[in-house]
């Protein structure tokens, strides 16, 4: 990104978006999360994962729809597919093992716990997205990298 060119403007402007969706998709991930803990009594670690993916895929339709509408990918699902093998990995094992470290081995409450977790994985998941799974159609990028504007 070169200075004047508006490029850190856009890039504030859809992190600024990303953590829109990202606040909403929190909310989807922690009551599905009590939901399932406290309403169904799984586990702490399978609630975690499912409640992760839940808010993933809730977090790429917000993303297609708001954050990068102007990266759609013709190939969606190959876009969703990418979208939920980078951010989804990243959110499902990241939380998942960030929780057993703060439910399970510091016993922060669960709920606290994962509000934790999904800050420690959304600078990760923004990157990925931006510069991966939403990258500027006109990008190309080398198999194992991830571009850069």
């Amino acid at each position: 990104m070169r200075a004047g060119d508006g490029s850190w403007r856009r890039t504030g402007l859809r992190w600024l978006k990303f953590n829109f969706v990202g606040l909403i998709g929190i909310g989807v991930q922690l009551l599905v999360l009590a939901l399932l803990k406290s309403g169904l009594h799984l586990n702490y670690l399978l609630a975690t994962a499912l409640a992760v993916e839940t808010a993933v895929v809730h977090n790429f339709l917000w993303h297609e729809r708001f954050t990068w509408r102007d990266r759609v990918a013709k190939a969606r699902l190959a876009q969703f597919i990418k979208f939920n093998l980078t951010n989804g990995a990243i959110s499902i094992f990241g939380n998942v093992l960030l929780m057993r470290f703060f439910a399970g081995s510091l016993r922060v409450p669960y709920l606290a716990a994962n509000l934790f977790t999904i800050t420690c994985c959304s600078v990760f998941n923004f990157l990925v997205g931006d510069r991966f799974v939403f990258r500027r159609l006109n990008q190309s990028v080398p198999i194992g990298t991830i571009a850069a504007d």
